[in-house]
């Protein structure tokens, strides 16, 4: 069932829980992101990234993306993860996405209102529901093909308001976008964790009190069930969540490979599913936290 962003947040917003957005960047991911939610019966969002386009074209993803979420028995939103440009996410509304992210929070902050509501304006008159960035979210440099703003740590700053997105200004970034979803930093990182975050889980709910915009979390990966859940609780509401999904299928194989060795024939076209249900299995626990079990 294919919808935009509104139509995932419906639930999330009434249980007080948080919806996955989940990375595509190949047919067996897409798999494993649809059979993971159609068994936990729950919305899902099906993310495309452009960082993966040196294996898997936006156009390719889009293929894969809406046929799944079309034959899915619960609603699917097909997402553009952090596009870069106005005209980025002009290619994914046209190639069929329901909903665009654009992510010009590296500019000064009036020209990433200004970029935003021209996105929004643009999207909106077609149903298309956007997402933005404010603030600074870390990008860890031990995971491949990792997207984000490129800062490595918080201890690169001698204030940490400098970075993480502020309450006030989330308020007017808001007010002035109508954007239908905001990623905010507070210390969390793309990619794999080599340190501890700082989090700032309060932040989050400083930010809910004065906007009613679902709030989004980027660098989910590597967070206790505690982190992820007090974050939920906070005001969370939709959590992107790729690189140890990714990891999760990679194990599978390594694991596979260990246990049968040189004693058994090993037919290509059954490598597949193993990851499948490696990562599918990584993202039903995934789920589980993300919907407060």
């Amino acid at each position: 069932m294919l919808v935009n962003l509104n139509g995932v947040f419906e639930k999330a917003k009434k249980e007080g829980t948080a919806i996955g957005a989940f990375n595509v960047s190949s047919w067996e991911s897409a798999k494993a992101i649809i059979g993971a939610a159609e068994k936990m019966k729950r919305p899902v969002i099906m993310n495309y990234a452009p960082v993966h386009e040196s294996f898997l074209t936006m156009e390719d993803a889009a293929l894969i993306m809406l046929y799944h979420a079309r034959k899915a028995t619960v609603p699917v939103c097909v997402h553009l993860d952090h596009g870069s440009s106005f005209e980025q996410c002009m290619k994914a509304i046209r190639l069929g996405f329901t909903s665009v992210m654009i992510d010009a929070s590296s500019l000064r902050y009036e020209e990433n209102v200004a970029v935003t509501r021209l996105v929004v304006r643009a999207a909106h008159a077609v149903q298309v529901t956007v997402e933005a960035e404010l603030g600074h979210i870390f990008t860890s440099q031990t995971g491949s093909h990792q997207e984000g703003s490129g800062i490595e740590s918080a201890e690169s700053f001698a204030d940490l308001n400098d970075i993480y997105t502020s309450p006030n200004m989330a308020k007017d970034f808001v007010d002035a976008t109508n954007v239908d979803a905001l990623a905010i930093a507070f210390g969390t990182s793309h990619g794999i964790y080599v340190k501890e975050p700082v989090l700032d889980l309060e932040r989050i709910s400083a930010i809910r009190k004065v906007i009613d915009t679902p709030l989004v979390m980027h660098g989910g990966s590597g967070l206790s069930r505690e982190e992820f859940q007090t974050a939920i609780k906070n005001g969370i509401r939709k959590i992107n969540y790729y690189t140890y999904m990714a990891l999760a299928g990679g194990e599978g194989l390594r694991k596979f490979f260990e246990d049968n060795g040189e004693e058994k024939h090993i037919f290509f076209h059954d490598i597949p599913q193993i990851a499948i249900s490696a990562m599918e299995e990584n993202l039903v626990n995934a789920q589980k936290i993300f919907s407060l079990e």
